[in-house]
């Protein structure tokens, strides 16, 4: 596995990066080419129903990433992203919230970071 990083949609990334976006819904305003997403997997993020209780409330982060976890494993989609990641040498993964450091990506990178050890 080569680096993977974690960034907001919006924020451009290295050239030669793989970007996967890790929302389940795509980001507000910003078109497709703009985004510059060269793969959704719209299904490894969390359940509606998580990212609701969630509400990117800072407090919940360590309840919500457990949940998120749980949610993870034997996830056809979490598989998805670990082939995605294998296949690259650099990958960012994108969202589109604004806490930069209680979001889902950094919750992914982690796992992907821990399995590969």
């Amino acid at each position: 596995m080569g680096t993977v990083s974690v960034r907001r949609v919006y924020e451009p990334s290295p050239a030669g990066t793989f970007r996967i976006l890790v929302d389940r819904v795509w980001p507000r305003g910003l078109s497709k080419e703009r985004a510059g997403v060269d793969l959704w997997l719209r299904e490894v993020g969390p359940t509606t129903e998580l990212r609701k209780w969630f509400g990117h409330d800072p407090a919940r982060f360590d309840e919500f990433a457990s949940r998120y976890r749980a949610e993870l494993d034997g996830s056809t989609a979490f598989a998805e992203l670990e082939a995605a990641v294998s296949e690259h040498d650099a990958v960012d993964l994108v969202y589109s919230a604004h806490d930069e450091q209680h979001n889902q990506a950094v919750v992914l990178r982690d796992v992907l970071l821990q399995r590969a050890r």
